[in-house]
């Protein structure tokens, strides 16, 4: 296992290298307008002692866009195995710091969506592949594929219609009530959960439908196989035979579908924060792709090809843990 480990990460770093090398390229691409944009911002601030030419230069120095595309990716490389991702553009404050503000809100969002999928779409799968082809398979069945079918920002708009139009139970917008100040501790707790309420429910049910599918499909051939005929056979009562023999060889797929959804619990949710204007780094990176800040977008899509391929190794590791069957070889 070690020895599969230390071959899957060396294999994880050439991945990475020519990953960032991709979105290092197309950065490089972009019409130099973006940086003129910003440098004419620096240079028009109170106080700025440079001119615009000259922030132009700095700036195209520091993230090697004055050099050709491979010494400019090296330059950005060794600058980021130290640490120092540079400042962002859109933000004005270093890229490292505006990861520390805004990481947590994405995660306590995509965490509490992931458990909520899991706990939903799980048993309502295995439910409805014990009762094939009645009403509860075919409820099941629907709103996995409405699931499915949903785009994010439908979800989205239908759930601030009736919860914040309609009902006026929630805010439509932002993470904080207008009373936000003057409330104590655990009133300020209290009101950003409430305005963080329907940015998780929108990612579960966009999430539920597909693992419940996957689910309801895995346990099915599960359920056929000659095993579980025979556990049947001799007399096991159906809640062993789901629980100790179906059900643990029904998670093997499901493992890789859940390891696969690594990225989603620190990348951000794009389109539901931006949306829901929840300020956590999946709006910030839409901006910064939008505006075309430079170090925070390198930053943010290197971040994203880490959580990728460390997803991928955990899948596979795990494959172990689930079945003691799959040896790594």
């Amino acid at each position: 296992m070690a020895k599969f480990i230390a071959k899957r990460l060396g294999l994880c770093l050439i991945i990475f290298f020519f990953a960032t090398l991709i979105v290092y390229i197309l950065e490089y691409s972009l019409p130099t307008s973006y940086v003129e944009k910003t440098a004419l911002e620096l240079s028009s601030r109170p106080g700025s002692t440079k001119s615009a030419q000259e922030w132009i230069a700095e700036l195209n120095a520091q993230y090697g866009m004055d050099k050709g595309i491979l010494p400019g990716y090296f330059t950005w490389l060794s600058n980021a195995a130290r640490g120092n991702f540079g400042d962002s553009w859109s933000q004005t404050m270093p890229v490292t710091e505006l990861f520390h503000k805004c990481i947590w809100y994405s995660f306590v969002m995509g965490l509490i969506a992931w458990f909520l999928q899991i706990f939903i779409a799980i048993p309502l799968g295995v439910t409805a592949a014990r009762k094939q082809y009645s009403v509860t398979d075919y409820t099941v069945t629907v709103v996995s594929l409405i699931g499915i079918s949903m785009p994010t920002f439908f979800v989205a708009t239908v759930l601030k219609l009736i919860f914040s139009v309609k009902l006026g139970w929630f805010e439509l917008v932002g993470m904080q009530g207008r009373n936000y100040a003057t409330l104590d501790a655990a009133g300020k707790f209290w009101d950003m959960a409430a305005h963080l309420v329907l940015p998780i429910v929108t990612l579960t049910i966009v999430g539920i439908g597909s693992l419940m599918r996957y689910t309801r499909t895995n346990m099915l051939e599960v359920l056929n196989a000659d095993y579980v005929r025979t556990a049947r056979a001799k007399g096991l009562p159906e809640s062993k035979v789901i629980s100790h023999h179906a059900f643990r060889n029904t998670l093997i797929p499901l493992v890789t579908m859940l390891g696969g959804s690594l990225p989603g619990l620190f990348g951000g949710a794009l389109i539901t924060e931006t949306l829901f204007g929840i300020r956590g780094i999946g709006y910030y990176s839409y901006h910064a792709m939008e505006l075309g800040d430079i170090p925070f977008t390198m930053f943010y899509l290197a971040f994203i090809s880490i959580l990728t391929l460390l997803g991928n190794l955990i899948t596979d590791i795990l494959y172990a843990v689930v079945d003691p069957r799959v040896r790594v070889n």
